[in-house]
């Protein structure tokens, strides 16, 4: 029997992934153009055994609530839209320096400052290189179609458990208010995992767990950064995706994540029957950055073109991954305004006369 498909809005996808991921908790304060993600959770929460929907004061307060239910165990979530992930990024670094599971759901808007409520990709540097203060990183997943969002949402949870970090989810205002048909995955048995560092209570079975960033003496500070690092290192090595599209013969190679590179893949197809061997890599997770397929493909590659809604912010990481093997140009569009496939196609063109 063939797979039952729903159609879905990419906001209220994610919600309802979360759930049947074992999701229990859900903090958050509505901002465009996330608030349906909210308000899915809001209706459907309450009817899951043991769930918890909580709309609170604040994004501040939205943050720290999630912190709170991370140390005691629990799968939770908390979603919001740019500036208010500004807003969250003191907790969030908190909840890194507590070594704690969660997962941010960020549907960006036009910025800085209130900007405006359409789709961008403007928070790039922020969720990859700037989350919250301190020699920190999260896990960044980037989906780039509604049924990405429902897959990645599972795979958020199970890292953030595996390796006690938070996990953010990157979107956008289009894929966010978009609808696709989903497949939606069975619920899992997350709750079976035993987290032994939680503040769950003990029963006077085992010692107090004990959940805490503050570390006055140096070098006690100083070995938990580095063991923090030595999880990032393997994060790198066994949690790095991403997506090749005709790079095997490319001349040009878009990168571009998200929305964005559904759109370039239309461009290359295009330009493909004007016989311009045209590729894409597509970054799936923005940290780790898959920087061995850029350096693997520029071996063969005439030159790469960073596709993105924004001014050019993944731009430096294919730049640093590239090293300078080949040239890496850049074309973008901000403020809320989408690139199209013929914008795309048009700077494909000229960069093939260039690189003849």
């Amino acid at each position: 029997m063939a797979e039952q498909k729903v159609l879905m809005k990419g906001n209220e996808a994610i919600a309802e992934a979360a759930i049947r991921a074992g999701c229990k908790c859900f903090f958050g304060y509505p901002i465009t153009p996330q608030t349906e993600l909210a308000e899915y959770m809001a209706k459907r929460m309450p009817k899951t055994e043991g769930g918890v929907f909580l709309q609170a004061e604040s994004e501040v307060a939205a943050i720290n609530m999630v912190m709170g239910a991370a140390a005691a165990g629990v799968r939770v979530m908390t979603s919001s839209s740019s500036p208010g992930i500004s807003l969250k990024s003191e907790g969030i670094s908190y909840i890194i320096g507590c070594d704690l599971p969660c997962v941010i759901v960020n549907i960006q808007r036009g910025g800085p400052g209130l900007g405006g409520i359409q789709a961008a990709q403007s928070d790039y540097f922020q969720a990859t290189r700037a989350l919250g203060h301190g020699d920190s990183y999260a896990v960044v997943l980037a989906p780039s179609e509604i049924q990405e969002m429902v897959t990645l949402t599972a795979k958020a949870f199970d890292i953030a458990d595996k390796y006690r970090t938070p996990v953010m989810i990157l979107g956008d205002g289009a894929m966010g208010q978009m609808m696709e048909p989903v497949v939606l995955p069975e619920p899992s048995d997350a709750e079976k995992i035993e987290k032994t560092w939680a503040t769950s209570g003990h029963g006077n079975k085992r010692e107090h767990n004990v959940v805490n960033s503050l570390y006055i003496e140096p070098n006690v500070l100083e070995n938990i950064v580095k063991e923090r690092f030595e999880r990032y290192a393997t994060i790198k090595k066994e949690e790095t995706l991403y997506e090749e599209y005709m790079t095997e013969d490319a001349d040009i190679v878009i990168a571009a994540f998200g929305i964005t590179a559904r759109i370039a893949k239309n461009a290359i197809k295009a330009a493909r029957e004007q016989g311009i061997k045209a590729g894409l890599i597509r970054p799936i997770t923005l940290w780790p950055f898959p920087d061995e397929v850029f350096a693997k493909v520029a071996d063969t590659a005439k030159a790469f073109l960073c596709v993105e809604m924004n001014m050019g912010q993944m731009l430096e990481d294919v730049k640093l991954a590239v090293n300078g093997k080949k040239p890496v140009s850049f074309f973008g569009r901000t403020g809320g305004v989408v690139p199209t496939p013929r914008e795309i196609l048009a700077e494909i063109v000229k960069l093939s006369q260039e690189v003849k």
